[in-house]
């Protein structure tokens, strides 16, 4: 037997990255699509991202923890504590009003964790930590015994642990050899290294697995137009688009940069406007 798998994760609202990582999967023949979390949010496109994922119809599928704010945020669960949350809160107002309920509901119907066996191999899948899909344990940079608790769960030991979350492709090794594997980011790749921080390709994990093995370990990183993407921004009324703009020519995250939402929430009332939000639909 030999099956070719597409690995996917960090989506991020970026659909110009996803279209074109999609496309080179079907020309690298990919038979089935495992997804590792993080589709939407804080990128302009929702109803054409959920089409795509409709069609590639993954069959492994995890939560990630941006996942879990858009259902919070899109059932009126968010508080207004801090500028991040405020961010958060908003952008999963605009999700729930792009797309269906049944849409947020399935979104909060996956898993936290996933074992699937291919071949002689059984993988163990999840954003971050099988219980957890937040925090920075992961961190590629971090000790190897944060990454021994990817193997940490009851039922068949796990041969190889793919994890997603960090937004770095990665192929490191447990301390008993086992092997751990990271797609990196289709949305937003990551490096706080300047010269690998230039490549903001969409970047995805292509495996091949057979009767011995893992016959191919592929990490791919594909070009696209991100001022395309920009164009597709300034055409919606997406929030925040100006720091999602802004992102397609950094490559930087400002999630948590407190002075520069508070000015956008601000500016847009963006606040009131989500308490008005979760008001009307839990009234």
């Amino acid at each position: 037997m030999r099956k070719r798998i597409a690995v996917f994760s960090d989506i991020h609202g970026n659909l110009s990255a996803l279209q074109a990582m999609y496309q080179d999967s079907i020309k690298q023949h990919a038979e089935e699509y495992w997804f590792i979390g993080d589709l939407l949010m804080p990128g302009p496109s929702v109803e054409a991202i959920w089409d795509i994922f409709q069609k590639m119809n993954p069959t492994v599928v995890v939560r990630g923890n941006w996942d879990d704010l858009v259902v919070r945020g899109a059932r009126g669960m968010m508080d207004m504590e801090r500028p991040s949350h405020i961010y958060f809160a908003r952008l999963a107002q605009y999700v729930a009003e792009h797309v269906s309920p049944t849409v947020i509901n399935t979104i909060a119907s996956w898993p936290l964790h996933v074992t699937k066996r291919v071949g002689a191999l059984n993988f163990g899948v999840s954003h971050n930590l099988p219980w957890l899909n937040m925090g920075q344990a992961l961190f590629p940079t971090q000790e190897t015994a944060n990454f021994d608790k990817l193997f940490n769960i009851a039922g068949e030991p796990v041969d190889v642990a793919i994890y997603a979350h960090v937004h770095h492709d990665l192929l490191r090794y447990a301390s008993d050899e086992r092997v751990i594997l990271n797609p990196g980011a289709v949305g937003e790749p990551f490096n706080h290294w300047q010269p690998l921080q230039r490549d903001l390709r969409a970047h995805y994990l292509m495996l091949e697995v057979d009767e011995t093995g893992l016959a191919e370990t592929s990490f791919r990183h594909v070009s696209y137009n991100r001022e395309r993407e920009k164009e597709i921004a300034a055409q919606s009324d997406v929030p925040y688009k100006e720091l999602y703009q802004k992102m397609m020519v950094t490559g930087r995250a400002y999630t948590h940069d407190d002075e520069l939402l508070t000015k956008y929430n601000k500016q847009f009332n963006y606040a009131d406007e989500y308490r008005n939000y979760a008001k009307k639909i839990n009234s």
